[in-house]
């Protein structure tokens, strides 16, 4: 049996090392007692107490994660719905502009399309008075950012998919959206799943368009956290990030069991 040599072994250890540590360190400190991010001054939970009593950080989350959560569902739906197009329907009129426009957001920096969306939006403001700048057009702007990620995800599902299942029910006299909702959508739930838990992910930790297209009372937890980083961290965004932490965790934890058990029982069948 060939042994994989040292070096090679010394450079995985140091590649995790080198993302970890700092988590690691962020979640140790939050339970220092002492005022600064960095120093450590004895075991104290006092931090995560003046956590939820600073109503300015709660609310900050609260909207963060009510745009996030909102973005990611309609992306799901949209790029869903996206993905079956191209997939399934062939050659039709205007398939090559739903590509590129599924592809753009990736590969646009997120200032031009910040940028871009609050041009729109102000146009639109300005013709008909909607929408007001705040978390409508933050969320608004999110989905424009996530669809196109679920569409990857859903598109490459379903291009690997075993179309004699859908085939052989439509033989059997199901109706095309009968068979989408019994053969189709449990085929692709791990993949709506994980489009979903990537939207979410990706529309919590914007910063650059939420800046653009947020407007007054309506900062996100990324933008308060930026906005604090300028004067220092405090240990309360270290208790901040290791609640976020252990959350991420747990729902990942989560989410792979799940789709492991859809695995097992769609293998079993």
């Amino acid at each position: 049996m060939n042994r994989r040599p040292w070096w090679l072994w010394a450079v995985i250890v140091g590649g995790y090392a080198f993302l970890y540590i700092p988590i690691l360190s962020v979640i140790v400190y939050s339970f220092s007692a002492s005022r600064l991010a960095t120093v450590w001054g004895g075991f104290s939970m006092r931090w995560y107490v003046a956590l939820f009593e600073n109503q300015q950080i709660l609310d900050a989350l609260w909207r963060s994660l009510t745009i996030s959560a909102t973005a990611a569902t309609a992306a799901v739906f949209l790029g869903t719905a996206s993905g079956m197009a191209l997939s399934r329907f062939g050659r039709f009129p205007g398939r090559g502009v739903l590509s590129l426009m599924n592809s753009a957001p990736m590969v646009m920096p997120d200032v031009m399309l910040g940028l871009s969306s609050l041009l729109l939006f102000v146009a639109l403001q300005q013709m008909t008075g909607w929408p007001q700048r705040g978390m409508t057009t933050i969320t608004l702007a999110h989905i424009t950012l996530t669809t196109c990620y679920v569409t990857v995800v859903v598109r490459s599902r379903l291009t690997s998919l075993d179309r004699s299942l859908e085939e052989a029910a439509m033989d059997l006299g199901a109706r095309p959206w009968r068979v989408f909702f019994l053969i189709t959508l449990p085929l692709i739930a791990p993949a709506l799943l994980a489009g979903w838990l990537l939207a979410f992910t990706l529309s919590l930790d914007d910063l650059v368009i939420a800046s653009f297209t947020s407007g007054p009372g309506s900062s996100t937890l990324p933008m308060l956290i930026y906005s604090k980083v300028k004067l220092g961290v405090t240990p309360e965004i270290n208790a901040l990030a290791t609640l976020i932490i252990g959350v991420v965790a747990v729902g990942v934890a989560v989410a792979g069991v799940f789709m492991h058990r859809l695995d097992a029982r769609r293998g079993s069948a």
